[in-house]
């Protein structure tokens, strides 16, 4: 076939090509023209139908919207008929191809639930349920308003009955709490409870977010809230110390860590300002705990007088004034060894300067007595500790001072000077300050906490102020005559008090009755007790062959609990027995006075130790005396017991409970009792 044929026959074959830009003309012409107008028509012949269902809020609550030749109708009917009465309505209509029904039935909500969720950076969904009393239109005008300008609604919500009062309030408070959450951020109320969920945009939009939180609207509460703090580059963690306080700088991954972090500053301030600069905020490397940067942070800080410790850059430094010279060393091992996984050791620079003001402290409770603050050396430590572990019967010794330059010359004098003091109160502090002493506290006994201040100007060395505080613990209560006597007998009750065979030394199974007794006296002003001591009973006669017997033995030399404890301790010379046939209260309390001379402010558990140590060997000063030989030679005790051992045990008695706080006026020797346990008995 020739050429110009076959060319002509392609041309004829392709030519329907031709048509196609025509046909695409049409057809953008119909869509873009064409369509509006037709969903535009369909809209309007429904619009009347629509407006028939207004409601008392002037908004109907039927909503059409053409989709193609289709109409599409929406909302929630008050009940079934009035829905099926708009779907026939609808369904007369000439326009639309087919009416596609979205339309639901008004119900009751319980819980009543909304949400709003941040879709987009300009965009929030609402879904949930609305109150059917307020319409749609207006709810989104309320919130809307509490949005960011430009920011368009994605409203799905459902009107429903059950709303709680005031809705509108909160949905827009929550819609507003939006703003400061990135795209995720959900903010939800449930009948009165609301409750937001997300992360912060940036740290002023967390901060805010809490503050708001703090002040919901009237009628609600805040239930769960989870806002994740924002991230940031550079993550720092600081504590700064001066004399005034401590200032908490940076940053803490979330409420729990900065809580942590303001105990820890409030226990180290040690009553100093905290001051809380403190912002929530994440960037910590995973790796490390916060808790545990925190702690070693403030580990760091307990060495330091002045001065910071920060974390940045992964890495923790600490510069200013150290608390000693010790404090160098101790800080560059901590660095070393102490810190966290995933830290890094940054730069140690501390001075260390002499201690100004130089302060140490003495603190006594019943558990124990604990040494903290400062010493100058080794010497002068244990000379404190010595000064004050013989005077201590069980409680424990804890040395937490450390050795630091600038002590006045003579420390040591002045605190071995009022060791005494302090041990003798049932609680108390000697606190110094350069050379100026405080001594504070509680005494058992109101003859101690009287001669307290005579004793410690008299104890401290030249150059040094002293001043004491210390009040008796007195019971204010008071009880009638009646109740005192039946509380007598109470205290009496099941009380089987024997001295060891041949002694008049206070076993510590005296210590329960003697102390309810003295407290009792204390409450009771009337009350006047008689104290009768009992012989021992008649022994057989030794055979001169045989040696002492186990029993006998024992009686030479009574057990002595204070001796066993502090064997250092030599026992005190009791004052000699009365040779009258009764012991007076008056002599009694004479006798107590000599034997406990300055030691008389000690509390009951020093006042035990002394007893046994002391007080064994009471009374007559002749050297056949059973005390002081059983104390020299136990195995020279006499075969027979004096003849005054019940008035030597009444006294022992009676000056005991003299020492523990009863009046002299209340306490009296009695007649002398018969081989037994120890008679008490109420005088008129």
């Amino acid at each position: 076939m020739p050429l110009p044929e076959i060319l002509a026959q392609g041309l004829r074959s392709a030519g329907w090509l031709a048509g196609l830009p025509a046909l695409a003309l049409i057809w953008a012409s119909a869509t873009l023209y064409a369509a509006p107008r037709i969903a535009d028509g369909l809209e309007a012949e429904g619009a009347a139908i629509a407006a028939g269902t207004a409601t008392a809020t002037g908004e109907p609550w039927l909503r059409l919207e053409a989709s193609g030749r289709d109409l599409v109708a929406a909302g929630e009917a008050p009940d079934v008929a009035e829905r099926a009465t708009v779907l026939s309505r609808l369904a007369a209509l000439d326009g639309p191809r087919r009416i596609v029904s979205e339309l639901g039935i008004v119900e009751t909500a319980a819980p009543f639930q909304w949400a709003a969720i941040r879709t987009g950076q300009n965009r929030i969904a609402l879904e949930g349920s609305r109150p059917v009393e307020i319409g749609r239109r207006a709810l989104e005008a309320r919130i809307t308003g509490a949005l960011n300008p430009g920011t368009g609604l994605d409203d799905t919500a459902r009107a429903a009955r059950g709303a709680p009062p005031d809705f509108a309030s909160a949905a827009a408070f929550l819609a507003a709490r939006l703003s400061g959450l990135a795209k995720g951020g959900r903010a939800a109320l449930s009948d009165t409870v609301l409750s937001l969920s997300g992360e912060a945009l940036d740290v002023p939009a967390y901060e805010a977010l809490r503050a708001a939180l703090s002040d919901p609207p009237e009628g609600f509460s805040v239930g769960r809230v989870e806002i994740l703090p924002p991230r940031v580059a550079a993550y720092r963690f600081a504590v700064e110390k001066s004399a005034r306080g401590i200032v908490l700088d940076g940053f803490a991954p979330s409420a729990a860590d900065r809580e942590a972090a303001l105990r820890a500053a409030t226990e180290a301030a040690a009553g100093g300002t905290v001051e809380d600069r403190l912002l929530a905020a994440r960037g910590l490397d995973p790796a490390i705990d916060p808790k545990g940067l925190i702690a070693f942070a403030f580990r760091l800080a307990e060495l330091i007088q002045s001065g910071q410790v920060v974390f940045q850059d992964g890495a923790v430094s600490v510069t200013g004034d150290a608390i000693d010279g010790q404090a160098l060393p101790d800080a560059e091992a901590l660095m070393r060894d102490g810190r966290p996984a995933g830290v890094a050791a940054g730069r140690v620079a501390l001075t260390a300067r002499p201690l100004s003001p130089y302060r140490v402290a003495i603190r006594r409770t019943a558990d124990a007595v604990t040494l903290t603050g400062h010493l100058p050396d080794a010497a002068t430590r244990e000379r404190v500790l010595a000064a004050l572990r013989p005077r201590l019967f069980r409680e424990p010794v804890i040395d937490r001072t450390r050795l630091a330059d600038g002590a006045p010359p003579d420390l040591g004098d002045a605190l071995a000077a009022a060791a005494p003091l302090v041990t003798n109160l049932a609680d108390g502090t000697v606190s110094v300050s350069d050379r100026a002493l405080t001594l504070t506290g509680e005494s058992l006994y109101r003859e101690g906490a009287a001669r307290t201040p005579d004793r410690l100007a008299e104890a401290l060395p030249p150059g040094w102020t002293g001043r004491a505080s210390v009040t008796a613990r007195d019971a204010a209560e008071r009880r009638d005559p009646a109740t005192c006597r039946t509380d007598f007998a109470a205290a009496l009750a099941g009380a089987d008090l024997h001295f060891p065979a041949g002694g008049a030394v206070l076993t510590p199974a005296f210590y329960p009755t003697l102390d309810a007794l003295a407290a009792l006296a204390k409450t009771c002003p009337s009350l006047r007790v008689a104290v009768s001591g009992p012989a021992d009973p008649v022994r057989p006669p030794a055979t001169p062959a045989a040696g002492p017997s186990p029993g006998e033995g024992a009686a030479a030399e009574p057990t002595r609990v204070a001796d066993a404890a502090k064997p250092e301790v030599a026992a005190k010379p009791a004052p000699a027995a009365q040779d009258t046939a009764t012991h007076t209260v008056k002599d009694a309390a004479k006798d107590a006075a000599k034997d406990r001379g300055k030691d008389a402010g000690k509390d009951r558990g020093k006042d035990r130790g002394k007893a046994e140590t002391g007080k064994a060997s009471t009374a007559r000063k002749e050297p056949a005396a059973p005390g002081k030989a059983a104390a020299k030679k136990p195995a020279e005790a006499p075969d027979e017991p004096p003849a005054d051992l019940p008035r030597l045990r009444a006294q022992a008695v009676v000056e005991y409970l003299l020492q523990a706080g009863a009046r002299p006026d209340q306490v009296a020797a009695g007649p002398d009792g018969p081989a037994g346990p120890v008679v008490f008995a109420l005088l008129p």
